[in-house]
């Protein structure tokens, strides 16, 4: 591993190797659920795929790396879009490489924007010469479902958080396969990608997300999630998608399959955005 300039440069994939690599992955799947046969590569198609060693040269990085378009969304899809009054486009960029500064995640840039201005938009973005395959989101049509979330847990006063607690027992209790429902996984915290919201503390405690020009207290803005649902799925499965639908359309990948968390300063928009992962 290097530290390259700003980058964390561990293995380097160009884009067209990546896509190529998805597709191979994406036949194997589709082949999978077709036959009812076991997910497997063919000895051809292992052949084509890079060695889990293989990188590009690190010197690659020398080179300009423009910024990867993550999320494109208009205010008159998205009810609860936060944005400058006047504008009714927001743009989530990021560049596809590690940084330590940001927790060894990807560096995110926010793009406000009235899309009337937009006269002229380009007909493909420029890609970098080298990405870390899990922040090359592959292109998705998004349908925006409104729902209604409630904080984390242990962020709840904690006399309700008890009362939870004694509710999930009972329904436990009352349940055929004594599983019952949870609040956390269950009914508060939606996984996949969503603009507000609340962010899911689980994999550390909870930690204030404050501003770094103002000090104000940070509010939850855009997640980029490693999956749209978590296991079987639970409530959050999506009744219209098929079985064989993936869990990780964008192909983006945070962590161990975790979720990077992008927040926004209440105070201004012009204040820089925060990021963490969990």
């Amino acid at each position: 591993m290097h530290r390259w300039r700003a980058h964390y440069v561990f293995r380097l994939r160009t884009p067209s190797t990546v896509r190529a690599s998805r597709k191979i992955y994406a036949a194997a799947q589709a082949r999978a659920y077709a036959t009812g046969t076991r997910y497997a590569l063919t000895d051809e198609e292992r052949a084509q795929l890079p060695g889990l060693d293989f990188s590009e040269p690190h010197s690659m990085v020398n080179h300009p790396i423009p910024l990867v378009p993550v999320a494109q969304m208009y205010r008159r899809d998205v009810p609860d879009f936060a944005g400058p009054d006047g504008v009714d486009l927001l743009q989530v960029l990021w560049c596809p490489l590690d940084h330590s500064e940001e927790g060894y995640n990807p560096r995110v840039r926010l793009y406000w924007r009235r899309s009337a201005d937009v006269s002229r938009p380009l007909a493909a973005a420029p890609e970098p010469p080298v990405v870390n395959d899990s922040y090359l989101p592959t292109a998705c049509v998004v349908h925006p479902e409104q729902i209604r979330e409630y904080q984390y847990a242990e962020l709840l006063p904690e006399e309700l958080a008890a009362q939870i607690t004694v509710w999930e027992e009972e329904s436990g209790e009352e349940s055929d396969d004594d599983e019952g429902i949870d609040y956390q996984f269950d009914l508060s915290l939606a996984p996949g990608w969503k603009v507000g919201g609340f962010a899911n503390w689980g994999l550390t405690d909870p930690h204030p997300m404050d501003c770094t020009k103002c000090g104000t207290a940070m509010t939850l803005l855009f997640t980029a999630d490693s999956s749209e649902w978590h296991g079987s799925g639970g409530s959050w499965r999506p009744v219209e998608d098929p079985a064989e639908a993936p869990r990780n359309p964008t192909d983006v990948s945070i962590g161990r399959s975790y979720a990077l968390y992008i927040f926004r300063c209440p105070v201004s928009f012009d204040h820089p955005p925060a990021t963490t992962m969990r």
